[in-house]
């Protein structure tokens, strides 16, 4: 199963690459081409199994997957707890305020701890979270102005957001083919909204997003999102 997912993202990646965008955005990062390697190795590792409970969020932070290629990929979370650590080269043009660090970034992603700090805090180890989740994002690409302020895809002009939805929405269709999830589930309204519209399904759920720009998320985002799981029928251990 894991070969299928790695073929869909590579054919994910190509044709992100045959997109082009304008000002404001001034570089954009595409961290399944030069963090192919760990996150191959993501998919090698736990992508396999059907059945799962599917994650999905928005795409790419600048400290987080855009570093490690893995979604929500703070790096100490991605090493320590997912225990990935492999090589990750430059993307074709760097923003000066966005270096591509790889494992050696210092810097630390608070949406990606949130995420992994819950997984080992209430499955154990990351073997069993898998057991239960798979995760993705839905869109590959880090967007940012020349300020190197993140730009998220919804505020992409109109031609140019399109473009990127249908790129990403066949992805999502393909992932979900082969996953068979139990249930899809969007880390916060954009990723629902997206997940709904591309897979004609209206049986998507949500849960809050851990970015520390919520100030809901800022008050105990683990406690939230569990019983949002629980009212959803997920059991948790």
């Amino acid at each position: 199963m894991h070969k299928k997912l790695s073929e869909i993202s590579k054919q994910l990646a190509t044709e992100a690459n045959q997109l082009s965008f304008s000002a404001p955005v001034s570089c954009v990062y595409n961290p399944l081409d030069y963090a192919w390697k760990p996150h191959e190795a993501f998919l090698k590792k736990y992508g396999d199994g059907e059945g799962r409970v599917l994650l999905i969020g928005m795409n790419p932070g600048p400290w987080g997957m855009a570093q490690t290629g893995i979604p929500f990929g703070e790096v100490a979370g991605v090493r320590d707890f997912l225990g990935i650590e492999e090589p990750v080269q430059k993307p074709s043009i760097e923003h000066p305020k966005r270096p591509v660090l790889g494992f050696d970034c210092p810097r630390s992603e608070v949406s990606g701890r949130r995420v992994w700090e819950w997984a080992r805090e209430r499955y154990g180890t990351a073997e069993s979270f898998f057991r239960e989740y798979f995760l993705l994002n839905y869109c590959p690409l880090c967007f940012m102005e020349e300020s190197g302020k993140n730009r998220t895809p919804d505020k992409l002009p109109i031609e140019e957001r399109d473009r990127v939805y249908a790129v990403c929405d066949g992805a999502l269709r393909s992932f979900v083919n082969v996953l068979n999830p139990s249930k899809v589930v969007g880390i916060g309204g954009f990723a629902k909204k997206q997940a709904m519209k591309s897979l004609n399904r209206s049986d998507v759920e949500t849960i809050l997003h851990p970015s520390p720009a919520s100030p809901i998320a800022n008050r105990g985002w683990a406690p939230q999102i569990e019983a949002q799981l629980t009212k959803m029928g997920i059991k948790l251990p």
